[in-house]
């Protein structure tokens, strides 16, 4: 109960606040095509129950279409007022407006699409019993998702192995040690990270030492060293295909 006054609250105030940047942005991402400024994204929320989550659009119109899932830095879908969008993360405010409505949680796991969850190992599917979230402890590890998907063959598979992983494990790490300080907490560092993302990993560190998770978490959050593929939690093989299954 306590969670979901502090969502409604702070979602409220949030949007109001942000109106002064939102406002303008929305306008420059509807003059640059004349659609729609927003990016209505199905995603798959907590129960397995899908809704509709509320973006900023940074992309070209369609680009959900060519079936690819995750995004690179050097995506060429990504438009020129999208690029700023990215920057700043504005097209995560938008999503204040789920938090109000009840779809998300201002802090949780990340939603994902359903081609994703669908590749969920039991271990994995934990996630899905909790709200979705606008930020977590993954969201500031991996803050700079673009820029690890840059320049690679097939961003969906190098999501799968690079990043997936560690998400799923420090997602499943917050759902067992969630508390309404630490979503404060968490939210504070989320904001830091815009603007210095090294103070907000240190952050992290300390917030991952409180909570005593595991050394290879710790370490792993530090993001000091190069990411390298692994299976997801709970999985025994690293995902090689497209479709998420692994070569025999």
């Amino acid at each position: 109960m306590l969670k979901r006054l502090f969502d409604v609250v702070a979602s409220a105030a949030g949007l109001i606040v942000a109106s002064p940047v939102l406002l303008p942005v929305i306008f420059l991402v509807w003059r640059q095509d004349r659609h729609s400024p927003f990016y209505i994204a199905p995603r798959v929320g907590k129960n397995d129950k899908p809704f509709k989550m509320v973006k900023l659009r940074s992309m070209v119109i369609n680009a959900d279409k060519t079936g690819v899932d995750s995004t690179s830095a050097n995506d060429n879908r990504i438009t020129a007022v999208g690029q700023f969008i990215r920057r700043y993360k504005l097209d995560e405010l938008t999503q204040l407006w789920n938090v109000f409505k009840g779809d998300m949680s201002l802090v949780g796991p990340r939603p994902n699409v359903k081609r994703e969850t669908d590749l969920y190992t039991p271990v994995e599917r934990k996630l899905l019993e909790v709200k979705p979230g606008i930020t977590d402890i993954s969201s500031i590890v991996f803050s700079d998702e673009g820029d690890i998907l840059k320049d690679q063959a097939d961003p969906d598979i190098a999501y799968n192995q690079l990043i997936r992983p560690g998400k799923s494990m420090l997602g499943i790490l917050y759902i067992e040690n969630q508390s309404l300080w630490l979503d404060i907490k968490l939210c504070f560092l989320t904001v830091i990270a815009v603007l210095s993302r090294e103070k907000a990993l240190a952050g992290v560190q300390a917030v991952l030492k409180d909570i005593n998770a595991p050394e290879a978490l710790r370490q792993l959050a530090l993001r000091q060293q190069p990411l390298v593929p692994q299976p997801p939690p709970g999985g025994d093989r690293i995902v090689t295909s497209r479709d998420g299954n692994p070569f025999a």
